[in-house]
């Protein structure tokens, strides 16, 4: 990866979902504090307005960092917590959620590199016992670029609600493959994208198949270790957020019969880790279309690409319960861009208002 995938990477990023029972006011959100090294970017005064007053019916805390040869900037905004309504910890650690996905497929191809894992090989002819034959065809490179066809796994609630009460249950991986390998594919292989998590689960499977070791292990070694990340960490079965963090909430009905917040804090460019020809799978986008909408496939193994302000922007965005995140840089690193919205609807629909605003003004409108 460049010197930009570092930057992309190096936010404090923790995985999971963790959730307590403590149900608080909305309140006013602090005023943003920011440093910048070069004050007249013109995007600063657009970052700035994107994160001040955050409405805590959208988001109560937002961190942001912008660099690369463009100049570098830091801000943050809103309150550690709704009960004491203290600023916002600058240096606060939050989760990953499908920025994730980026860590595996970079440990994939590592593992590709070293002739471990083969990306037209069959992830069934890997884990024969768990996927199916009905699968058969599915290779590894569709795994990672979503267009396996492979459908969702059953998980149960529908409503926030319930699946808030369930939310300390552990769902065991192999499960969630067999649910989802026992439908029929919604697509045959490698013809359209459907981005899903399934495909990333699975290729966690490979990994662990192929080293022997653990999936954390391995990213640990492989990509936190030799990139400096030491403040980023997986957690396992732990609700918890170690270190400093803000706290994440989501709308939802109260105990009370009433809507409101609920804490639900307890819920690679330069070829440094992915190297030569194995790098560029990185940024390119299978040609097929995208499964709902039709329009031109815009994931890529272990990245998505959007353009905006008139370039290419590559990165992923991730959401766990009160936390949006993202990670993005164009494709020379001239700027980079890691955020954390702590949103009160963080698995939602559509984006974070306050995260499409602070993407918009580090690179621009689509």
């Amino acid at each position: 990866m460049q010197s930009t995938t570092r930057t992309l990477l190096a936010a404090a990023l923790v995985l999971g979902t963790a959730v307590g029972p403590a149900a608080l006011p909305a309140v006013a959100s602090a005023s943003p504090s920011a440093v910048s090294a070069r004050p007249a970017d013109p995007t600063v005064p657009a970052l700035e307005a994107a994160i001040a007053n955050l409405p805590t019916s959208d988001a109560t805390a937002a961190l942001v960092r912008v660099g690369g040869t463009e100049g570098v900037w830091r801000g943050s905004s809103g309150v550690h917590d709704l009960r004491t309504n203290r600023p916002a910890d600058p240096a606060a650690r939050f989760r990953a959620g499908s920025v994730t996905k980026v860590f595996t497929a970079a440990v994939a191809l590592q593992l590709v590199d070293e002739g471990r894992l083969d990306l037209n090989r069959s992830a069934r002819s890997y884990l024969p016992e768990l996927i199916p034959a009905s699968y058969k065809k599915v290779t590894v490179r569709e795994l990672l670029d979503h267009t396996h066809g492979i459908p969702a796994p059953d998980f149960p609630g529908d409503t926030v609600e319930e699946v808030y009460a369930d939310r300390f249950r552990i769902h065991d991986p192999e499960d969630m493959v067999r649910s989802a390998t026992a439908k029929k594919r919604e697509f045959a292989p490698g013809t359209k994208q459907h981005y899903l998590n399934i495909g990333y689960t699975i290729a966690g499977l490979l990994i662990e198949r192929v080293t022997g070791d653990s999936y954390e292990r391995q990213v640990a070694r492989r990509v936190l270790n030799p990139l400096g990340l030491r403040d980023t960490y997986s957690p396992g079965a732990d609700p918890r957020i170690v270190g400093p963090h803000n706290h994440g909430y989501q709308t939802m009905r109260l105990d009370d019969g009433t809507t409101g917040l609920r804490d639900v804090t307890k819920d690679l460019f330069q070829g440094r880790v992915v190297r030569g020809p194995l790098l560029r799978e990185m940024f390119t986008l299978p040609k097929v279309p995208d499964v709902k909408s039709g329009a031109p496939a815009a994931y890529s193994i272990g990245l998505s690409m959007k353009k905006l302000g008139g370039r290419e922007v590559w990165g992923k965005t991730g959401g766990r319960w009160g936390y949006n995140t993202a990670i993005a840089a164009t494709r020379d690193g001239s700027r980079t861009l890691v955020y954390s919205v702590n949103s009160t609807d963080a698995k939602g629909q559509d984006m974070n208002e306050v995260a499409m605003n602070i993407m918009v003004a580090a690179y621009g409108r689509p």
